[in-house]
């Protein structure tokens, strides 16, 4: 087996055991009374609502609405289009070892072991602070990670694809590769979009939250870690998850 091969099989389960820490901690929190009432629907059942997520995120094809079905029709094709060219765009830069080496040094922001911390320190931020917004973001940032990463694995399970420089290059299905879709597209743009709901009246801060999620997930293709097919399938997945768990509060 190659060392990419090795590579991304142990990323694959560092991404899962990644998954125990968040639930853990973030759901020990919410078993605790806190002294502030407005906190108590954020700060319990934090498990409960990873599995009603999960329902409504599965069974969201069955209950989706006509303006719901329009969009959705017109990210498939979207995506539909990208899969169809993405051999041919994964070849249009340079691809330097010193490209790849850089892109996916800068990618590792958006890696779990990096947005974990951050929802963590939001949390923290606002206990310390007794800010609820704070202590609230970081919550629901956490829910958004932990469906971003139960999705992610569950997907490029089923999809088995393989990477830009694995096989022939043409990112085949069913391999039992990893690469649809992109889990550093998929969790940066859950934990953005929380912060972007959540911030909606501060520009600079939505303006940071998508331009970080983006410049991760344009880093995963430069660093032909993905192809851009992957990389939109998982932002725009990634969106809608952090979007639904702000609605859901």
């Amino acid at each position: 087996m190659s060392d990419s091969s090795w590579s991304s099989k142990l990323a694959r389960q560092s991404r899962w055991l990644l998954l125990a820490p968040v639930l853990v901690a973030i759901s020990g929190a919410s078993g605790q009374e806190p002294s502030d009432e407005a906190l108590k629907p954020l700060a319990t059942g934090f498990a409960k609502n990873i599995l009603l997520d999960q329902k409504e995120i599965w069974t969201s094809p069955f209950h989706m609405t006509r303006k719901d079905a329009q969009w959705w029709l017109t990210f498939g094709a979207i995506v539909g289009v990208a899969f169809a060219t993405d051999r041919h765009t994964s070849q249009q830069l340079p691809n330097t070892p010193d490209q790849r080496a850089y892109s996916r040094d800068v990618s590792q922001v958006g890696a779990a072991y990096t947005l974990i911390p951050i929802a963590g320190a939001f949390y923290a931020t606002g206990v310390l602070a007794k800010n609820p917004k704070l202590r609230g973001t970081g919550l629901l940032g956490g829910e958004a990670l932990a469906d971003a990463l139960i999705v992610g694995e569950a997907l490029k399970f089923a999809a088995g694809r393989q990477r830009p420089l694995e096989g022939d290059g043409g990112g085949h299905f069913f391999h039992g590769d990893d690469s649809f879709p992109s889990g550093h597209a998929l969790d940066s743009f859950a934990l953005a979009s929380v912060i972007a709901h959540r911030y909606r009246n501060k520009k600079m801060v939505v303006l940071a939250a998508y331009g970080l999620a983006t410049l991760v997930s344009a880093s995963r293709f430069s660093g032909q870690k993905h192809f851009a097919s992957d990389i939109l399938a998982g932002g725009v997945m990634g969106w809608f998850i952090g979007r639904h768990v702000f609605e859901t509060q």
